[in-house]
């Protein structure tokens, strides 16, 4: 955690990935933020991982760092509370992070009405206002139709939630923009960030959609190669399986040393008449012709040979391992200072990240767990809301908060 952001107040209603993925972040670099769910915990208050409890580690991650209050959004009087808490005074809050849809209760229109300059981020699906979630939005553009073995038609998901990610991070960026445009102006506004929008314009970025257009066709899968570029996995003598990249002309020279293959190469230039060293395409053309050397080369040493001489040759590579031999990575897991041994609502003890981003100038401060649902609903309504301790325990006996 660090206080980069300390003072502000960002209050939260969400659920799922991306939204609360914005508030993680604002949170990690010193924002005070608070969210809101329904009593019972929202949508995404059980999904999976789960420990043996119960308790959602999925939940526990997305929400580090932050305030809980509960609420009964069914009620009139539950989402008046909401409406409150996202609108309360102040010239460091007013600002709103959200996936609620555009319309209703929590709508810009209606929010507005109690605080001209708010600011409100607001996570959608379909720029339209339709349903869409990562996956569905990943596969109308394609990409899981590029994904996997060459020879195998059905399309591949891929694990990780992208957009929802991608989104998330978006948001806080969005966050900060719009706060310093208030700070100048003093305009509020809504920022509506759809995973449609943040996926197409991802891909035209990338060149996807410029590739399609001047191909006719979207790109084929290939299973691991690398595109455009020299890249895939090998296997050594002792069955571990490497990856090996390739894209700038130190990279191929160097693992050209090392797997001793640089005759070989050079006899394959002069009948191709091409120099691969000079450009990066050309190995990707030419990877039918280069692979079955390299494939040699792999499995004529194992990766305690392999491993030391890539490193020591400055060779691009890596280890394909499980996640539970990753846990013993000092450089990812195992000794990382970004990592914590945190206890956690579920009663379990295990490490948790702090910010992503490292500031040598800035003192690193303690990994803050997720609240339990609920924790700091006294506290944000006395503190934000300036309710009296008898208009709070009324509130308790009708049901409305917890």
């Amino acid at each position: 955690m660090y206080d980069l952001l300390k003072g502000l107040r960002v209050v939260e209603g969400s659920a799922f990935v991306a939204a609360p993925t914005c508030g993680l972040y604002l949170a990690q670099m010193g924002a005070e933020v608070i969210r809101f769910d329904n009593i019972g915990g929202g949508p995404d208050f059980r999904r999976w991982p789960l420990a043996k409890n119960g308790a959602s580690f999925y939940w526990e991650g997305l929400n580090k760092g932050k305030k809980s209050i509960a609420l009964d959004l069914a009620r009139p009087a539950g989402r008046e509370i909401a409406q409150r808490l996202a609108t309360a005074p102040g010239d460091d809050a007013g600002l709103f992070v959200t996936n609620f849809p555009v319309d209703g209760f929590l709508s810009y229109e209606a929010l507005r009405k109690l605080r001209r300059d708010l600011i409100c981020v607001r996570v959608m699906g379909w720029a339209d206002g339709s349903q869409g979630m990562d996956y569905t939005i990943n596969s109308a553009l394609g990409l899981p139709l590029m994904t996997g073995p060459a020879d195998d038609p059905r399309p591949v998901n891929h694990v990780l939630a992208a957009w929802d990610l991608l989104t998330g991070a978006y948001c806080a960026f969005g966050l900060v923009s719009a706060l310093l445009a208030r700070m100048r102006t003093g305009d509020g506004r809504e920022i509506r960030a759809p995973l449609s929008d943040i996926g197409a314009a991802t891909m035209a970025n990338l060149g996807f959609t410029a590739e399609a257009m001047a191909t006719g066709r979207q790109r084929p899968r290939m299973g691991n190669d690398v595109f455009g570029a020299f890249g895939r996995d090998f296997t050594t003598r002792d069955g571990q399986t490497l990856m090996l990249l390739a894209i700038t002309p130190k990279q191929w020279a160097k693992a050209l040393e090392v797997l001793g293959l640089a005759g070989e190469v050079a006899a394959l230039e002069a009948e191709l008449g091409v120099a691969f060293a000079s450009d990066e395409g050309l190995r990707f053309t030419h990877r039918d012709q280069l692979y079955p050397l390299f494939e040699r080369a792999f499995g004529a040493r194992t990766a305690a040979e392999l491993a030391p001489a890539f490193d020591a040759g400055g060779v691009t590579w890596g280890a394909y391992q499980p996640l539970e031999a990753a846990l013993e990575d000092p450089r990812l897991f195992k000794g990382n200072p970004v990592f914590e041994q945190v206890r956690h609502p579920s009663g379990l003890s295990y490490p948790a990240p702090g910010a992503m981003a490292t500031i040598p100038q800035d003192q690193r401060g303690e990994v803050k767990p997720a609240p339990r649902l609920g924790q700091h609903t006294d506290e944000v309504l006395a503190q934000v809301l300036g309710m009296s301790g008898a208009e709070i325990a009324k509130l308790h006996d009708a049901g409305v908060v917890a």
